[in-house]
């Protein structure tokens, strides 16, 4: 007889980061400072560090797929996070068999471009993630320059961000958390988190610093806290003080001035 498994898991299918600070590792770490089990399937291969991404690999889709059936068939995935999906055969991959599987929640990050700059999507792979990719989201976590690409306009103030959020709903997504950290001008952060119901501010002391991870550290503190129980709302709300916290608490492994956040200092319940 199989046994029913005693906890609810979270999955991430992304890249794996081999500097540590971003991607599946980022991810992973969330996790557990949650106290929530993680599982991974790598949906490319980077060489990086805290300068910049040197090389990319995306692995085969049949294996790709191994790994989707290995998660599937033994865990209880509560939720599911994606972050870096490379090109429109790897979006198709995971479409499909998220479609087939059906996780109660998946949070999309739609990861374009590093924090370094390098970009991480090829242009074919953007009307996948919009078609195949956004109907199957329960939320979406973009960053302006995100939200731009995928609108196919500037957003350059939060009125334009309210407008934003209608919009990208409008592509199929049930929620949007859209990020507004690339608006320099404002002394805070403003976050706009949008549903059906309404919109809703989540506002943070701007840090002056750079740091990495930040946008995969968010998306799986979000999917780890849906696995808590959390609704979507409150999951992205706790999501955005625990990267806050692990920011403030952050430090510098390599040779640039790149923060990589502190997971577990920013635990809850420390």
């Amino acid at each position: 007889m199989t046994q029913a498994p005693s906890v609810t898991s979270a999955l991430t299918i992304a890249g794996s980061d081999s500097g540590g600070g971003a991607g599946i590792q980022a991810d992973l770490k969330t996790f557990a400072a949650h106290r929530v089990h993680g599982l991974s399937a790598i949906a490319a291969l980077t060489a990086q560090h805290t300068r910049g991404v040197t090389a990319v690999n995306v692995p085969p889709m049949d294996f790709l797929r191994a790994q989707l059936d290995a998660c599937f068939d033994d865990f209880d995935i509560g939720a599911v996070k994606l972050g870096m999906l490379a090109n429109a055969q790897v979006i198709g991959t995971v479409a499909t068999e998220l479609e087939r599987r059906r996780p109660a929640f998946v949070v999309v990050d739609p990861v374009m471009v590093a924090t370094s700059g390098a970009k991480l999507l090829e242009d074919a792979a953007l009307e996948a993630l919009r078609t195949r990719l956004l109907p199957l989201a329960s939320l979406i976590t973009p960053n302006l320059p995100e939200a731009e690409l995928l609108l196919g306009h500037p957003v350059g103030d939060v009125a334009a961000m309210r407008t934003a959020t209608a919009e990208l709903l409008a592509l199929g997504a049930t929620a949007v958390l859209l990020k507004g950290g690339h608006l320099q001008d404002r002394g805070d952060v403003v976050d706009l988190f949008a549903d059906a119901t309404g919109v809703r501010e989540i506002v943070h002391p701007r840090l002056r610093l750079e740091a990495h991870g930040t946008g995969c550290t968010l998306a799986s503190a979000i999917a780890a806290n849906l696995c808590l129980g959390a609704s979507m709302a409150e999951a992205c709300r706790l999501a955005s003080d625990y990267v806050h916290a692990a920011l403030r608490s952050g430090y510098r492994p390599g040779r640039s001035d790149i923060l990589v956040l502190d997971h577990f200092g920013a635990a809850p319940g420390r």
